[in-house]
Parts: structure tokens; sequence; C-alpha cells
């Protein structure tokens, strides 16, 4: 399919949200991505200057799209001074991208546990061990305690770490562009009000 003739218009746009996003991921998946599940998390601190980085799309239901990572880390430190965040997905063989705005919260320690012992043993002792974001003396230092923990914990479960978890980002607003000729493109957005979704076209 040639994405210039896959074209975004109000009559062809689901009027859910999430099943809209769905049914653009699940192309993602299928197109060939190294990470179809790469998203750029936009975050603030407490006086509104912004930070961004690549992480890793978890799940996603009508009650939120989740992430896991180091809560004492740059954006959980962020996160808990101020709880909202946008996410951004681009799909460059599709032309098509999607924002996605909302509140933030933590998910339940059940949640973390279950996706912290999915991961591999290696990432578990990595999680376990980096002190994400703060100032490391050497590579050496980081790679030394690494292996220190792997044997201290050689032969037993890795504990989920207590400032290790995941995020669930809440949206309130969500918006699907679409490549089109002559920068005409489609930008479809979805705004919460009243417990319902409302559905409006921007100008490119």
């Amino acid at each position: 399919m040639n994405p210039q003739e896959d074209f975004l218009t109000e009559d062809n746009t689901d009027k859910n949200p999430f099943r809209q996003f769905s049914k653009w991921y699940n192309l993602a998946l299928n197109s060939g991505f190294l990470h179809p599940d790469a998203m750029m998390l936009a975050t603030a601190d407490k006086m509104g200057k912004p930070s961004a980085r690549i992480v890793l799309l978890k799940g996603f239901d009508e009650k939120g799209f989740i992430f896991f990572t180091n809560y004492e880390s740059k954006k959980g430190v962020e996160l808990a001074q101020n709880p909202y965040a946008a996410l951004l997905f681009y799909w460059d063989k599709l032309d098509k991208q999607v924002r996605i705005e909302g509140s933030v919260e933590k998910t339940s320690l059940k949640e973390s546990e279950e996706y912290f012992h999915s991961r591999p043993r290696g990432s578990q002792i990595g999680a376990l061990v980096s002190p994400q974001s703060k100032i490391l003396k050497s590579r050496a230092e980081l790679e030394k305690k690494y292996e220190e923990t792997a044997n201290e914990y050689e032969g037993t479960e890795i504990p989920l770490p207590e400032n290790w978890g995941g995020f669930i980002l809440k949206p309130s607003c969500f918006e699907f562009w679409q490549n089109r000729d002559n920068r005409l493109h489609d930008r479809i957005r979805y705004v919460l009000e009243g417990g319902k979704w409302k559905i409006e076209r921007l100008a490119p």
C-alpha cells in the first residue's frame, strides 16, 4: 500500500482513539521496523523545564500506555514532581505519527513485579545495579558491580528493586498525523471532554 493513498478522514477514523491507535500500531508491527514500540517520552520538572528520550511501549489498553524505568532516573524524578507527559510515535515507512498527552501514575507493584521477572536475567541484574542518570566514575565500576551482583544472586531469583517499576500514561488527547502531498497533511485530534472523545481536524 502506498502511504500517500492511505488518507485519514473523519469518516474512516475510528470513533475510539485507542482502537485507531491499535489499527496503526498493528500496521507498524507488520512493517519491518526494528522497534515499532519505540516512543519519545517528554516530561518536565516542577519549573516546567522539558526533557525527552526514547523508551519502549510495554502495553496499552483503554486505561493507558505503560512503560518501565528506574523511579530515581531523570524521567522518574520529573514525573514525581510533575505527573504529566507526552508520547510521540513516528513510523517513517508508513508516513504516520501519533502524539499522545495525559496524566501519569505508577503501575501497581504486582504489575511491576510481573514485568520485571519476565525480562532477561541480565536485564534484571542491570536494573538492580544501575543508578540510572547518576554520574559514574567509570564503566569499569559499573561492570564490577554487575559481576558481583550476578555472583551474589547466582541460582536465586533477582529481587525487584524498590526504585524500579512501571508508569501508565492516561491520555486526555491524541493526535494522528498522516503525510500527504504538498504538505497538506491530515491531522485528526481526539480531546477528552466530559468523559467522551471529541474528534476535530487540525490544519497541517
